[in-house]
């Protein structure tokens, strides 16, 4: 089952939703600060689609980007618990088809960062970021 390459979207969870959003879903392992379960207006929140503890903070202490991403798509295809977060993301997608899917982020860096490494993954076709500002 794959995803429609035009129906996958990507925002900062600090964006303020918009109707064009859809299905809102965060693709974070951690809650972001300052947003409020209200605010955050989510339909799902696929913690275990998140890269690993390890490998976040390995990124952050200087990892290259580029070898995250390979590390990344690893473990979305070799850890059982992100095999499962991919397929039921796959599933609410095909569930509320022909509805955009916008997977949200709390990264600050808008091209180089999991969602768009996921969504590349699921087989999205994205255009570069728009450079809109955010609240955080």
């Amino acid at each position: 089952m794959s995803v429609e390459p035009g129906n996958i979207a990507l925002k900062r969870i600090y964006d303020d939703p918009a109707d064009d959003d859809g299905c809102r879903v965060l693709v974070d392992r951690l809650w972001p600060r300052g947003v409020s379960t209200e605010r955050a207006r989510l339909d799902a929140w696929l913690k275990e689609i998140a890269p690993s503890t390890e490998l976040r903070r390995w990124f952050h202490n200087g990892g290259g980007f580029d070898e995250f991403a390979l590390r990344y798509r690893a473990e979305l295809d070799g850890n059982p618990a992100s095999v499962q977060a991919v397929a039921e993301l796959r599933a609410l997608a095909a569930e509320r088809a022909p509805v955009r899917v916008t997977l949200l982020y709390g990264a600050r860096e808008r091209r180089d960062n999991h969602a768009r490494v996921l969504a590349e993954y699921l087989g999205a076709d994205l255009a570069e970021p728009a450079e809109t500002p955010s609240q955080v």
